[in-house]
């Protein structure tokens, strides 16, 4: 599985999580969302035109989401089995970064609502790139460290990427906020050169992973018989979790806390700016703290799992994510003490996502019997990650088109965790994870 234990190898895997977050941070949660809610309106509406209909803005921002993880649910069990089988995952990788970097960069254009079409297609090729490439980023884990050091190395991958994007956050703040310093007229046109900038990062670090990683010992051709072997090798893939009733029962919990950690990640931004009223600065420093914090609770919860087994771990992050959504259920517009609250709020998600995501990964790999190759396997976990974000996404946004309110959506997020919570504690009384980390 894996062979040996390459520190330079290690160190070029988790500098893509430095490189790609910046996506996450600046594009899909901090600065994008904030700024597409106050362009797409017209006459200070936010129902707007679209394709010859009439929408809510935010209601077809969640549904071009929803439309971009479907297509790479679709996708990733072709692309990894040519990977598997061409052995091109590295190429791959690179491809779909490219793609995404590209698409960042083109949202530099997006200035005016009637360019809404063209910013939702560069937001949905962008999400397809940056999720396209984690299905061969996280096949990297498994054979290039041990299993007794996963956890360890998968939350320094999610460390490093929360230092590196809150990094490019902060300039990019200082970018907008002071672009008189900078000679720049006005506030959008910084906000936008920060898409830019986001793009040219992500694909220029990326260079340090692309050249650490190990080339395949073979290539092969690609046939059009390759075009099925994914679907073939998913297939089996299932066939061989679902034979092991721990990893089943793990999976489908992966899939009810993966509905509602990725929805809130997501959708957080517009969901303080037009449900609480919250300013944009307010936001950001929220979103600062979420990222800051993150760090420290991807370790948290790594030490967690050494104390206490993966499993226990998660369960407490679960918890704590289920009274989250209830909390932001509760927040209102009209309170006076919304937006200190909203900061606890934050630093709460700040601490358990990090962990979650992280654990979430290095638990799953830890899981996986033996096979030489494991893109499938985690084109599985892509997959099933990618059709519960479908579900979080397009569920949020329905409840809020048919309520007109987004706190019933936040609160229907409860429910998924509340789900995997269940089907976790069975998995857990059906086999304890028989691999834990060794403590620091």
């Amino acid at each position: 599985m894996n062979q040996s234990y390459n520190k330079k190898t290690v160190r070029a895997w988790t500098f893509y999580d430095w490189a790609n977050s910046v996506y996450s941070l600046v594009i899909s949660t901090a600065i994008f969302p904030i700024y597409y809610e106050s362009v797409a309106q017209v006459n200070g509406s936010d129902i707007v035109p679209f394709l010859g209909f009439e929408v809510t803005n935010t209601v077809i921002y969640s549904f071009t989401l929803s439309l971009s993880f479907f297509i790479v649910a679709v996708l990733s069990p072709l692309l990894s089995g040519i990977a598997d089988y061409s052995g091109r995952k590295k190429s791959f990788l690179r491809r779909f970064c490219y793609m995404g970097a590209t698409a960042c960069c083109a949202l530099f254009f997006f200035d005016d609502v009637n360019k809404l079409p063209f910013a939702l297609a560069a937001v949905l090729i962008a999400s397809v790139g940056f999720w396209g490439s984690q299905v061969f980023y996280n096949a990297y884990l498994p054979e290039i460290a041990p299993k007794q050091l996963q956890d360890k190395i998968s939350a320094k991958g999610y460390a490093l990427g929360y230092i590196g994007s809150a990094g490019l956050l902060i300039a990019c703040l200082v970018l907008i906020e002071g672009h008189s310093w900078f000679g720049i007229e006005s506030k959008g046109f910084a906000t936008r050169l920060s898409f830019l900038i986001t793009g040219i990062w992500w694909a220029g670090f990326a260079q340090i992973t692309f050249k650490g990683l190990p080339d395949p010992k073979k290539r092969k051709s690609i046939k059009w018989k390759t075009a099925i072997q994914g679907y073939r090798e998913l297939g089996v893939s299932k066939n061989v979790i679902f034979n092991i009733p721990v990893l089943k029962r793990y999976l489908l919990s992966f899939f009810m806390f993966s509905t509602g950690v990725q929805t809130v990640i997501l959708l957080a931004g517009v969901f303080g700016s037009k449900t609480l009223g919250l300013s944009s600065d307010k936001l950001i420093i929220t979103i600062l703290l979420i990222q800051f914090l993150g760090i420290a609770g991807a370790y948290l919860f790594s030490k967690l799992s050494s104390l206490f087994g993966n499993f226990n771990a998660l369960f407490i992050a679960i918890m704590v994510w289920m009274l989250i959504c209830g909390a932001a259920y509760l927040l209102k517009k009209e309170d006076p003490w919304v937006t200190y609250k909203f900061f606890v709020l934050g630093s709460v998600v700040g601490l358990v996502m990090g962990g979650i995501q992280s654990l979430a990964r290095s638990t799953y790999s830890k899981m996986l019997p033996p096979r030489d190759e494991n893109t499938t396997f985690f084109s599985f976990y892509d997959v099933t990650e990618k059709i519960a974000i479908v579900l979080g996404t397009f569920s949020f946004g329905f409840i809020e088109q048919i309520t007109g309110d987004m706190h019933y959506s936040a609160l229907s997020l409860s429910l998924f965790f509340f789900i995997s919570a269940i089907l976790l504690y069975s998995a857990k009384r059906i086999e304890p994870l028989p691999v834990k980390s060794k403590p620091d």
